[in-house]
């Protein structure tokens, strides 16, 4: 890993949210993200499942990670969440975040959150974002933003 990278990845792993609610943030390569987080008591809804924001939550994680491992400040447009599964306190849920699509400062993501332990989605979301003009990690090859 070159020195640009990992001043990249150490930036999105030092999310104050992440970090309060436990997860753990993996940047494999530019536009693929990982979040990795065991739900506990205190993430649960009043039915006693995982509370959908949660869910939510870390597939944004993802969303964030993947989206701004260019170096280059990206933020949401839209995300289109679908709930599949239920979970509960004591599961481990893995949200994955891969880059589809980019055109101009617009690129498109997949994202999956599954429970770690049965392999089932639990949730599957399309997020869209929009890249600034702007670069938390300077470009020094010479590419223009």
């Amino acid at each position: 890993m070159d020195d640009r990278t990992e001043a990249i990845n150490d930036y999105i792993r030092q999310d104050p949210f992440a970090r309060f609610l436990g997860a753990d943030v993996e940047i494999p390569k530019p536009g693929h993200a990982r979040v990795t987080l065991t739900v506990t008591d205190d993430m649960l809804n009043f039915h006693g499942s995982t509370h959908g924001g949660l869910i939510f939550a870390m597939g944004d994680m993802a969303f964030a990670a993947a989206s701004n491992s260019h170096g280059r400040t990206a933020v949401a447009l839209n995300v289109a969440i679908n709930f599949l599964r239920a979970t509960t306190s004591g599961d481990r849920l893995v949200a994955e975040a891969v880059e589809e699509s980019e055109s101009g400062p617009v690129a498109l993501y997949d994202i999956t959150v599954r429970n770690d332990r049965t392999g089932a989605i639990v949730a599957r979301s399309q997020n869209l974002v929009y890249r600034k003009k702007e670069w938390f990690v300077p470009d020094t090859a010479g590419q223009t933003p």
